[in-house]
């Protein structure tokens, strides 16, 4: 699995980037929301997801954490590929697909080229408790990126000490509602108390 990739920047669209990365040049689909975020850099350093497919393998970027788990959720549903997930990505901004998931406004989702009426509603039934697990702050707060990151970091954590994802994601919303402030350390560890 290639985690990142950091380099100078040697082509760039909205759609698409090349990282010279000592001399060998990565071929990376981005969205533009990630286009927007480093369309002024002349060096980047992007998180990856490589797509596997008999016909090719493919690199996806992302300027942030949260646009990847975001990204690995949308290709979770069926019916939804990479394109499409990146298409979504590219048409709202992160938090706002969160928003529009948890609330359960699939017609936003519909309006999305490529998303019909069917997809909406199952990105809005499979992803619901999913994205209201990681989206607890405001949808406007800028701080709601930095949140969602320590739930997500606090719910892996959790999953590698062999506690149900399940389990742990009901206590995590119960410690969060009730200490929005905590850290990724605070969050284990009370959780920790309570499973």
């Amino acid at each position: 699995m290639i985690a990142h990739i950091q380099g100078k920047i040697s082509e760039k669209t909205p759609a698409y980037i090349v990282i010279d990365c000592n001399g060998v040049g990565y071929g990376i689909q981005i969205s533009l929301n990630t286009f927007e975020q480093i369309s002024t850099l002349n060096e980047v350093k992007l998180l990856t997801h490589l797509s596997i497919k008999e016909d090719a393998h493919i690199l996806y970027g992302f300027a942030e954490e949260e646009e990847r788990q975001l990204f690995l959720q949308l290709i979770s549903v069926t019916g939804v590929g990479t394109n499409t997930a990146r298409m979504i990505l590219s048409s709202l901004k992160p938090t706002e697909i969160k928003h529009a998931i948890g609330s359960g406004n699939w017609t936003l989702l519909k309006s999305i080229k490529g998303i019909g009426p069917k997809t909406a509603q199952r990105l809005v039934i499979d992803l619901q408790d999913k994205v209201k697990l990681i989206n607890l702050s405001d949808p406007q707060n800028t701080t709601s990126g930095v949140r969602s990151g320590m739930v997500e970091q606090a719910l892996s954590a959790l999953v590698t000490l062999g506690f149900a994802k399940a389990e742990a994601e009901k206590v995590l919303v119960k410690i969060r509602q009730a200490n929005p402030e905590y850290t990724v350390e605070q969050l284990v560890k009370q959780s920790l108390k309570q499973l």
